[in-house]
């Protein structure tokens, strides 16, 4: 069976895991290891798809739970599937929703049908199960679709992760049976076992036995120690093809990203590089950058000497803070492009290194400059 999405192995760092590849798709190709801007309700928050698209972003992430909910997917079905709707002509990675269902707590139920949830946004009840997941999403039109799975809390005994993941295991058969867009939307599995190295063995191997065109890794960066993430990923990674994408859910720090990469991951996302620009926070080449500090009140140079983004090429530190004190938009969508830009740059750096064989040094180099 051809898939609508593939995965090409260019090149493997000699001394790590990273690999260099592309991840094609019917909306353009994918150079990997690649950072994933967040859209979660369709827009990635503070930021024209013109911006995104200018910093080199060539997929972005969007949310099946809250497109569902608002405005609906039969809406955005009608407006001719989410890349028309959001004026967004390259690939499109939608998550089940499964995650943000899990994290409603007593807002929600979890059956073997599916989950049945009250909305966070006007308490009106609803059922999401493996089959309306995967409805959703194929009116989405999204390149890449996830499969619906149950994300168990950190921690959880054993007893709790090994009857999530079987029903995962369950659900992603149904997710399967459901897919009715084979030739433009691909389905990638979700590996669940929390933090239980046998159960993560037992779901990839059942997964990988399924076919599936990519495999993510769930239920990790979830609290646990970053330590307790790179042992699980030491140990498992290899449980997946080499010739299917491998995706990290939820990992948006340089320091997670450099893990992921060098244990072998080729995707990564992440809320966080908007999220912490609305409060005022800049990752930059020397550490991160509190723009509220009086010592930027007369500081006129830019967010990050080194980096070229819009806001660092037209901006100062003390006008950026400024419009953060005086309470205006300009703050937030400053930092915001200067956020992301930096994370596409990041592991744009990352793809060099892994294809001269000089990832480790690369990480090195990088390190010295943000933790000093």
């Amino acid at each position: 069976m051809d898939h609508a999405v593939t995965y090409e192995l260019l090149h493997k760092d000699k001394e790590t895991g990273a690999r260099r590849g592309v991840v094609h798709t019917p909306h353009g190709d994918i150079q990997t290891p690649v950072f994933m801007p967040v859209g979660t309700q369709a827009a990635v928050k503070s930021m024209r798809p013109e911006q995104v698209k200018d910093m080199g972003a060539e997929v972005i992430l969007s949310n099946t739970y809250h497109l569902y909910l608002r405005p609906g997917h039969e809406i955005i079905r009608e407006a001719g599937g989410l890349h028309k709707f959001m004026n967004w002509d390259r690939a499109i990675l939608t998550d089940s929703g499964g995650f943000q269902v899990f994290s409603l707590g007593k807002l929600r139920k979890i059956t073997e049908e599916g989950v049945r949830f009250q909305s966070h946004i006007d308490g009106s009840r609803h059922v999401l199960t493996p089959e309306k997941a995967v409805e959703i999403q194929n009116a989405l039109g999204s390149d890449i679709i996830m499969a619906f799975d149950e994300c168990a809390p950190y921690p959880s005994d054993r007893t709790y992760i090994k009857d999530s993941m079987n029903r995962t295991i369950r659900w992603l058969e149904r997710c399967k049976k459901a897919h009715k867009n084979i030739e433009h939307q691909s389905l990638f599995a979700i590996v669940q076992g929390g933090m239980y190295k046998d159960l993560r063995h037992e779901c990839a191997k059942m997964m990988v036995d399924m076919n599936f065109p990519g495999y993510a890794f769930g239920g990790l960066s979830v609290g646990e120690p970053k330590e307790e993430m790179i042992d699980i990923l030491d140990d498992c990674i290899e449980d997946l093809p080499v010739d299917k994408p491998r995706y990290l859910m939820g990992v948006g720090t340089p320091d997670y990203l450099f893990e992921a990469v060098e244990h072998g991951i080729d995707m990564c996302d992440c809320v966080e590089p908007t999220r912490i620009a609305r409060h005022g926070l800049a990752t930059t080449s020397h550490g991160r950058l509190n723009i509220k500090n009086k010592k930027f009140e007369k500081d006129f140079t830019p967010l990050d000497s080194e980096c070229d983004c819009y806001a660092c090429r037209n901006y100062s530190r003390a006008y950026i803070r400024h419009t953060f004190k005086a309470g205006e938009m300009m703050a937030a969508m400053l930092i915001s492009n200067h956020n992301l830009h930096f994370l596409v740059r990041l592991m744009a750096n990352m793809r060099k290194a892994i294809e001269e064989d000089k990832f480790l040094e690369f990480k090195e180099e990088f390190n010295e400059k943000y933790y000093e």
